[in-house]
Order: C-alpha cells, then sequence, then structure tokens
C-alpha cells in the first residue's frame, strides 16, 4: 500500500514534466529565398495607390502577414515562405533597426537568403533621367559630414561640407584609417570602411544583375519626355530611361537644386577616391548594407547576396528656368513625375533578378 501511494507524486511530475511540451508547438521556421526590401508602403500592402511594397505583394502573392516585434511593418510572404517582404523605411535609422529585428527572429532561417533592395530615388540630370533604373555599386552616406551653413562659408569654397577629420573641403581624408583608400579596396566581394560611410556592394553580383537587365525596356510617357527635354544640355537627360550602373548617396535630409547636385557629385568622388560616380540619390541604404553586415558578422545572413536597385522617380535638381523651392512644390512625395513608371520599372526590372533566384 506504501509502494503504490510512493508512486503517486513521481506520476504527478511526469504529467507534469510532460503536458507543457504538447502544449507549445514548435513555431514554423521560414527560409526564404529572396527577401524584397522596400522603404515605404503609402496605405495598405495592396489594393490602393502602390508604395514600394505593393506590386510585390500583389504580382507575387505574398499573402501570408506576419508579425515580427521590433519591426514597423508586418513581413508579407508567400504560401511556401521563399520570398517575402518588408518595407523598412524612411530614413537611415529605421531600415537598420528593421532589418536586425528580422535578423534575430528565430522563425526566419536568412542564411542562404538573397536580397532584392529596391526604391524609388532622385537621379541627376548629368547622369540619368526619370525612369531609369539604378544598378548600385556604392553606397555612400552624405550625413557623416561636417557642415557650415551655405551662406556662413569662405567665398573660395564650393560648398559647406567637410571630412568629419577635415578642416577645409580640400583636405585629404585621414583620421587613423577611419576612411581608408577605396582604390585599394580588392576582390569583388562586399566591403564597408570601418567609419561604415562608404560601402561596396558585390560587384560581381552587381555587375550579373545588370548584364541580366540591361536590355530591359523602359518606358517613358509623354510627361516624363517633356519634362526630359527641359534639361536641356545635360547628358543624363539627352535620351529615355535606360537600365545602368553608378553609385547612389544616402542624406537623411531630402536635398535638392544645382549646387547640392554638385556638391553630391564631389562627395560621391572623395569619399570613394575617384573609383564611383553618382546615379542617384536617396535616404535609406547605408543604414540597410550596415544592418545586413551586422547580420553576416553573426552568421545570420551574407550581404554578398544584397543586390541594390533604385529607380528614378524625379531629378533631384530643377531644370533652367525653375527655381528649387518651385519645382519642390510641384515634384511632391508620392506624386512625382515619374512616381508610378519608377514603381514598375523597380518590379519589371527586380523580378528578372528574383527569377533566376527562385529556380
Amino acid at each position: 500500500m506504501r509502494k503504490s501511494l510512493c508512486l503517486i507524486p513521481s506520476l504527478i511530475c511526469l504529467a507534469a514534466c510532460v503536458v507543457p511540451a504538447f502544449a507549445q508547438p514548435t513555431p514554423e521556421t521560414l527560409h526564404p529565398r529572396v527577401v524584397i526590401v522596400a522603404y515605404f508602403e503609402v496605405g495598405e500592402d495592396t489594393g490602393d495607390r502602390p508604395g514600394e511594397m505593393q506590386f510585390w505583394v500583389e504580382r507575387d502573392h505574398l499573402d501570408r502577414v506576419i508579425q515580427v516585434p521590433g519591426m514597423t511593418h508586418v513581413v508579407r510572404a508567400n504560401a511556401a515562405g521563399t520570398e517575402i517582404a518588408i518595407a523598412v523605411g524612411p530614413g537611415n535609422i529605421k531600415p537598420g533597426i528593421n532589418i536586425m529585428a528580422l535578423g534575430s527572429d528565430p522563425r526566419f532561417d536568412l542564411r542562404e537568403s538573397h536580397w532584392l533592395i529596391n526604391g524609388i530615388a532622385g537621379i541627376s540630370p548629368a547622369d540619368g533621367t526619370v525612369g531609369a533604373a539604378v544598378w548600385t555599386d556604392f553606397v555612400i552616406n552624405g550625413d557623416l559630414a561636417k557642415q557650415i551653413d551655405p551662406r556662413e562659408i569662405p567665398s573660395s569654397w564650393s560648398d559647406g561640407f567637410l571630412s568629419l577629420d577635415a578642416v577645409s573641403p580640400t583636405d585629404p581624408k585621414g583620421g587613423a584609417n577611419w576612411e581608408d583608400d577605396v582604390r585599394r579596396w580588392t576582390g569583388d566581394q562586399a566591403h564597408a570602411n570601418r567609419r561604415g560611410n562608404v560601402i561596396r556592394m558585390n560587384i560581381a553580383q552587381t555587375k550579373w544583375a545588370y548584364e541580366l537587365t540591361r536590355d530591359t525596356p523602359l518606358p517613358e510617357d509623354p510627361a516624363m519626355k517633356t519634362l526630359r527635354l527641359r534639361y536641356k544640355g545635360q547628358p543624363g537627360a539627352a535620351s529615355g530611361p535606360k537600365v545602368q550602373m553608378g553609385a547612389n548617396i544616402a542624406t537623411e535630409i531630402f536635398w535638392h537644386g544645382a549646387k547640392m547636385d554638385a556638391w553630391a557629385h564631389r562627395w560621391v568622388t572623395f569619399e570613394t577616391d575617384g573609383v564611383a560616380h553618382l546615379a542617384s540619390t536617396a535616404m535609406n541604404d547605408t543604414g540597410t548594407m550596415l544592418a545586413l553586415d551586422a547580420l553576416t558578422r553573426q552568421g545570420k545572413a551574407d550581404w554578398n547576396n544584397a543586390l541594390l536597385l533604385r529607380t528614378a522617380s524625379n531629378f533631384d535638381m530643377p531644370p533652367t528656368g525653375t527655381s528649387p523651392a518651385a519645382n519642390l512644390a510641384s515634384e511632391k512625395h508620392g506624386a512625382y513625375t515619374a512616381y508610378l513608371p519608377a514603381l514598375e520599372a523597380a518590379y519589371t526590372v527586380g523580378h528578372r533578378v528574383v527569377a533566376e533566384w527562385m529556380k
């Protein structure tokens, strides 16, 4: 009798140990082949005026909605979980936070995922026209700098921007190898300097994407052509939109005007030691790429599998005879002359790459 009573606590303990195992099922782990990174959505993810993610959600049937702690927008996924899309902006800080939150969620195994980062951008009329699609080879953070208001700079200065280590715009880069000479970077792998303000995308991947898509026809509607023809004498605006390669400058400030355009060209050349040439202007990509670099170092992702595609929705300066302020008033966010064509170009060009990755 005592023996059977002694067994009762053991049976209770066994039941207590077994029940939670059945009450807590193991969550599904997704292994996406492709991660689509966008920066904003206007309203809903489907059915209304699109932002950068909507075409991907609707056309690739990303119908699943997944909440991720720490992310500011839901993750959209297809039924198999082989393709997901995220909206992580605006700015340079929020993308980094969102990407790290995604990479820290155990429901996503991103170690072999390919990343297509895509978004609309400004473009210099010296280098291209609205509706163009630019595969980015270098990303330069234009915010990591010293600045003196242009109304107070010495008359001999071209603009008020200086390197963090400088006292004049003509000073060379320096500062204990924080900004090493880009001309000495070897290989094709993704790379960033210690300061993180110059990032090279994986060059082999970028060239592969460009060669795959360079023949993609990009439409130009009458409004786009009329605008382009107002930029007389600008080589980039001499012909219609096309697929091209070039550098992207990322700043939290939406700047505009011919003087800022001149600064952006100078800054890209300066920070990359003449290796890269400006093509597009945006806000976000250094934050995204530095987060992917961090996840790569943690063994959770591979930033060499990332491509960056920027499609031009607007020019970064006004045509002759129009002031920067007046041009900004006419080219508003979500209503740029080439807003919808740029979104279409991002999907059309980008999907050719995604289709290869999904095979």
